[in-house]
């Protein structure tokens, strides 16, 4: 039920309250079932829970699973963190535990720093309050002394000497402590400068190493790659870092107020400003940083089609955001436009098209400690191209959606006081979606997909928008094509290494079988998806991306059951079956046809006496399989006997066959399809090869034919 359920999709709403029914039913079940002395507690605490879970959670069931899936995910971390394995995985996992364990460890060190400071600024701000105490008491003392002058000359004589020395000796030790406390403010001011490195040190292994990391497993992700994995590890370092932020600029605050109640010439002023510009970067880098896109929008954009999006703001709960609840806008923008921005163009009031319902608010859920925004309804109703270059395509151009906002950091408390540069208490913040295609029929979808996959694979940290290379090397392409296929085809068996030898030999023109000679050589954008494969009319990967639909759409369970060889050409399927016995067959992808299969096996050659040939079936597409299914159709052909090498096909495909016609029902008789290979060879091509076009136009007649009622075909007479 969990995972049934669609956080972003408010119709999903029902389901997430029937969860929260059923859980409190299951409580006061238990409940009930209690007996004895510690039965009644028992009984009474889940009575007790039951009418929480309800009065909290009974107007947004939502936020139930919400808080659920944090509760097991985060089980699932620390079980993953406990787990020690000489797999491996199990090194990576202990790699991590490690460079957490160091992350954490600069936090123990930050909280000692700023408690130390913490405490030097409070003996600071008790020695200066006495000696304010005591240099009243010298103004006191002065007074005093110019009183004398109205007093007669022997009262002035008797009283002046002991005032004199009094001053002199608070005057003294006025000085002593002035020197005193500069130091002990250029003492904080040191240690401050100190955290304040050893912060910035966090805050760039947490921001621009884990994060970044986690950024760049959410673009592999969509090539199919694993999961990115939760924030809440990022989100609770970033706030960590904004609570020691936080309370250090707080101490230097206090110190720069300190100075101004006494101040005592020095380089302190300078020094505090220093500090004072320091910490607003580091806030300000802090907020800019963590304000990210949880969930992307889709990376091929259909126009006049509902799309979703998150943004999510790491620090949001620390530093009291949620307190005045932001609003942010979402709007697309050229690649040109995106460039422009990242220079500090002015390119606010640009966009590259119309977004319907592109405004939200962010919401605070305090179950999780989330502050983020969910973009449910979003639109692009129209798209503005910009002038294309040379050979691109309109699949080849990128747009990218602007995420903006404004948060009042820290409440009302917070002004940044800074005179390196101008700044203010509300910073507008900005973060950009990972690169998008739009397209305006299903059509482009494949060469939009091409695009997004080459962006994502091998987009570098940091680049300009959204420059990649031209050309990758070989196994670069193979590691990408090999996680999307086995995203797209939903399988642990990807491509092997002589499935990847075929598609260099397909990419590259080649027929060298030894993968060595394909490590060095590199791929071109233009051999990828612009320039179509020789004596073709399409490009390398519409035709790989033609076999992962077919494979996704028919074939997915003959493909994990490892029946279909695939990525086999026209020869070498010709070689591998003539050392075997007649009727032994393989599957093999079409090199020919976008999206095809075909079925080849080795038989008698009906021309020629005591010779055998490999036949070849034309290629089964989609709209074949959407007639019969390949298990079917591999059942009906009775000479196909062994699935290669040696495999009798009933104990590879009967699970999959089609159970037998039921009898009649209210006069209606099932039709059924066979498919049939005709034994003259008048059908037959100069390859060898059947094209079954024809017999499948009977075969819909068939359909048709026994779609009709009994009694019309029969004359009423019924069996």
């Amino acid at each position: 039920m969990r995972d049934a359920i669609d956080l972003e999709n408010p119709q999903e709403e029902f389901k997430a309250k029937r969860l929260l029914d059923s859980l409190i039913q299951e409580l006061q079940n238990k409940a009930e079932h209690q007996v004895g002395e510690d039965g009644f507690l028992l009984k009474i605490k889940l009575g007790h829970y039951a009418s929480q879970l309800k009065s909290t959670y009974d107007r947004c069931p939502l936020e139930l699973v919400r808080c659920i899936k944090h509760i097991l995910y985060t089980e699932q971390r620390l079980v993953r963190e406990a787990t020690n394995s000489s797999s491996p995985v199990g090194g990576m996992m202990d790699s991590m535990s490690q460079k957490y364990q160091q992350i954490n460890q600069a936090f123990e060190e930050l909280r000692l720093l700023t408690q130390d400071t913490e405490n030097d600024l409070r003996k600071l701000q008790h020695n200066q309050e006495y000696f304010i105490i005591q240099y009243q008491e010298s103004l006191r003392i002065q007074a005093q002394l110019t009183s004398l002058a109205t007093l007669p000359p022997a009262d002035r004589q008797l009283r002046e000497p002991a005032l004199l020395s009094k001053r002199a000796t608070v005057e003294a030790w006025l000085t002593r402590e002035a020197n005193t406390l500069q130091k002990y403010r250029l003492d904080l001011a040191e240690k401050h400068q100190k955290t304040l490195q050893l912060l910035r040190k966090q805050q760039t292994i947490i921001l621009d190493d884990e994060l970044i990391q986690w950024k760049r497993r959410q673009q592999l992700a969509g090539n199919g790659g694993p999961p990115e994995g939760g924030l809440d590890i990022l989100q609770s370092w970033c706030e960590k870092l904004a609570e020691t932020i936080w309370q250090n600029r707080q101490q230097i605050r206090r110190a720069e107020h300190l100075r101004q109640q006494l101040p005592i010439p020095g380089p302190i002023e300078e020094l505090l400003n220093e500090l004072n510009s320091t910490i607003t970067d580091i806030i300000s880098a802090l907020v800019t940083s963590t304000f990210i896109i949880e969930k992307q929008p889709p990376q091929v954009l259909k126009t006049q089609t509902k799309f979703a999006a998150t943004v999510r703001l790491l620090v949001g709960g620390k530093l009291n955001v949620h307190m005045n609840p932001p609003q942010v806008k979402a709007t697309i923008i050229s690649e040109q436009q995106a460039k422009a921005l990242l220079k500090n163009e002015n390119t606010r009031n640009d966009s590259s098209g119309e977004i319907l319902n592109n405004n939200c608010v962010m919401e605070y859920h305090q179950t999780t400690g989330t502050l983020s925004a969910h973009f449910r309804n979003m639109s692009l109703k129209r798209i503005k191209r910009s002038d294309r270059r040379g050979a691109e395509s309109v699949t080849e151009e990128k747009f990218t959606i602007l995420f903006e906002s404004q948060f009042s950091v820290g409440g009302n408390e917070l002004v940044f006081q800074v005179k390196v540069r101008r700044c203010r208490q509300d910073k507008t913040d900005e973060t950009l979606s990972l690169p998008v295609v739009v397209i305006v029929h299903g059509s482009q979808d494949n060469n939009a997909t091409a695009t997004v996959l080459w962006d994502n694979a091998f987009a570098e940290p940091g680049r300009v928008p959204f420059l990649v290379p031209d050309k990758v090397l070989w196994p670069q392409l193979c590691d990408a094509i090999n996680m999307k296929y086995k995203a797209e085809v939903q399988s642990n068996r990807g491509l092997s290494e002589e499935n990847l030898v075929f598609l260099a030999q397909k990419a590259f023109s080649s027929s060298s079988n030894n993968p060595d000679d394909y490590r060095n050589m590199t791929m071109t954008w233009s051999q990828f998806n612009r320039e179509s494969l020789p004596g073709r009319n399409f490009t390398f990967w519409q035709w790989f991306d033609g076999v992962m639909e077919l494979t996704k759409k028919h074939l997915k369970p003959h493909w994990n059951d490892g029946a279909i060889l695939g990525f086999v050409n026209k020869q070498q399927a010709q070689d591998m079956l003539m050392s075997k016995p007649n009727g032994t067959f393989l599957l093999r992808f079409s090199d020919s046809e976008i999206g095809g299969i075909t079925i080849a096996w080795v038989a008698e050659n009906p021309n020629k006496a005591g010779e055998r040939m490999v036949w070849n079936l034309m290629p089964y597409t989609t709209k074949d399989f959407s007639i019969r299914s390949l298990a079917d159709r591999i059942s009906d052909l009775n000479h196909l006997l062994f699935l290669y090498p040696d495999r009798p096909k009933d104990e590879v495909f009967s699970k999959y066959y089609t159970p037998p016609l039921s009898k009649a029902v209210d006069g209606y008789v099932k039709p059924q399809i066979k498919q049939v290979v005709p034994e003259s060879d008048s059908m037959l091509d100069a390859d060898g090869d059947f094209d079954l076009d024809d017999t499948m136009d009977v075969a819909r007649h068939v359909e048709e034919l026994l779609r009709r009622p009994v009694e019309s075909q029969w004359g009423g007479q019924q069996s």
